[in-house]
């Protein structure tokens, strides 16, 4: 007999979290969500559509010169640099995500790439700080429909327009999405 399916979806690593179209949290509000770690732990993940009003260059010393956006990457430890890229094998202790995506890795070994042209902006993407969440507590927003959960793809990791990247996954995801994608950011002015 086969095992029903959860009535919600299950946060894990390499999924997208999309915030629900009125959440009012301004560090979630309309949010891409990549989890990289979900586990008894807790769960961490990095906001892919908040680009800061920095460049890389501009929020660290000693580092090569990097014509590279920073992003906010949630609301926890916002002084600490996190980075998702798609170099693998190149950066020892890289961790798959999904095709093609990987997090953290050889931070002395990017460095060095970087400053002798071998890394591009589109490959790395680097983010001041991270989301975080307690042992359950992600369950508990999935259930109260604070989040949808989909599949991350390489494109949504690093998209063109990370500004619009929210409304285009849940184009993508359907109809159904496709009208929540549409909802206006402010609903008195529906």
């Amino acid at each position: 007999m086969p095992k029903p399916q959860p009535k919600f979806p299950k946060p894990q690593a390499g999924k997208l979290l999309l915030s629900e179209p009125f959440l009012e949290d301004p560090n979630f509000k309309r949010s891409v969500i990549l989890l990289t770690e979900h586990n008894e732990n807790g769960t961490v993940g990095f906001i892919l559509n908040k680009p800061s009003n920095y460049k890389l260059n501009e929020a660290l010393q000693n580092f090569p010169a990097f014509d590279a956006p920073l992003f906010m990457g949630g609301p926890v430890q916002t002084d600490t640099l996190h980075f998702l890229h798609k170099l693998g094998n190149k950066l020892e202790g890289s961790i798959k995500i999904v095709d093609d995506v990987y997090w953290s890795g050889d931070f002395s070994t990017l460095k060095i790439l970087i400053d002798v042209g071998q890394i591009n902006p589109d490959q790395v993407r680097f983010f001041a700080g991270y989301s975080g969440w307690n042992p359950e507590q992600l369950t508990k927003e999935v259930k109260e429909n604070s989040w949808i959960i989909t599949d991350a793809r390489r494109d949504y990791v690093f998209p063109e327009t990370p500004e619009k990247l929210w409304r285009k996954i849940l184009k993508d995801m359907g109809r159904e999405f496709s009208i929540i994608a549409n909802f206006p950011e402010d609903p008195s002015l529906n």
